[in-house]
């Protein structure tokens, strides 16, 4: 049996810690949200186990307009943001990691000043205005279709693949197109799924230029639906849209425990995400790509 020496054993400890620091507070919003309305004031601290096991809470919310819309719409802009970001990041890192072309310093010179130097909140919105994608999903969809930070990082993954992989496929007839689709992408899902994370998790958490570029309620993402029945209170659009349940249901409702399930049904897909994505991790990007 392997002995653990001194250094591993502190550095599991803290990593226990933070993990349990993480997942008490989640489990206390999912107690709450679990708890019978009545009941859910017994609830002390930080438990973990429910007050009265009821779905009531859910019920509610998952019967509610106003919260399956924003769901829709918060799932429609990751996906096709996360796919177009990905598809335009991969390209470009391609372009830029494995072609040579007239001026292409001047292009890496441009990048990063573009990260270092971001355009302001004003020139951003006059442009989307002039665009004409005011109240539109676009305006978020195409916010940083490519991030100049994860392009860097996919460059210096394909800069890795070797370049007799690429040389065996130009003998073989193979182009730039064939190469990038049928070599470099299969190559990358490690890579492609650790970017596609971070760009999901972007696009699944962002409010702010929602709250700003769209005006129709019916176009919101669920944060900012989050937002406005968490942060600011506003029960009054949360309950004015209840299909279901009976007078007395909604007077012995208790806010906090239906804000907490309003939480937990913003950040269980993301929990549901993250061990799909996890397995890529693992994997070697060339493993057995290369023969000796």
């Amino acid at each position: 049996m392997k002995k653990l020496s001194l250094s591993s054993v502190i550095i599991y400890t803290l990593l226990f810690l933070l993990s349990i620091s993480v997942l008490i507070p989640i489990l206390n919003l999912l107690a709450m949200s679990l708890s019978d309305p009545l009941k859910v004031h017994e609830l002390k601290g930080l438990d973990i186990l429910p007050k009265g096991f009821t779905f009531l809470n859910y019920e509610i919310l998952l019967s509610n307009p106003l919260i399956l819309r924003s769901l829709g719409n918060t799932i429609f802009i990751t996906v096709a943001g996360t796919a177009l970001n990905l598809f335009l990041t991969a390209m470009a890192a391609y372009v830029l990691a494995r072609t040579k072309f007239v001026g292409k310093k001047l292009v890496m010179f441009m990048l990063i000043v573009i990260m270092v130097f971001e355009p302001g909140m004003i020139p951003e919105y006059l442009l989307v205005k002039n665009l004409g994608l005011l109240d539109t999903y676009t305006s978020l969809i195409l916010y940083k279709a490519i991030n100049v930070y994860y392009l860097f990082i996919l460059m210096r993954f394909f800069g890795d693949v070797p370049e007799s992989i690429i040389e065996a496929a130009r003998i073989d007839g193979a182009g730039h197109f064939r190469i990038f689709t049928r070599i470099m992408l299969p190559l990358s899902k490690p890579a492609l799924a650790t970017l596609g994370l971070f760009y999901g998790v972007y696009h699944w958490n962002e409010y702010f230029r929602a709250t700003i570029y769209l005006t129709s309620p019916n176009k919101w993402p669920l944060q900012v639906v989050l937002r406005q029945f968490v942060v600011e209170r506003d029960n009054s659009s949360m309950l004015g849209q209840l299909a279901v349940g009976s007078y007395e249901q909604i007077k012995n409702l208790d806010f906090a425990s239906l804000q907490s399930g309003t939480i937990m049904i913003s950040i269980v897909p993301l929990l549901i995400l993250y061990p799909l994505i996890l397995k890529y991790y693992a994997k070697g990007a060339l493993e057995g790509g290369v023969k000796d």
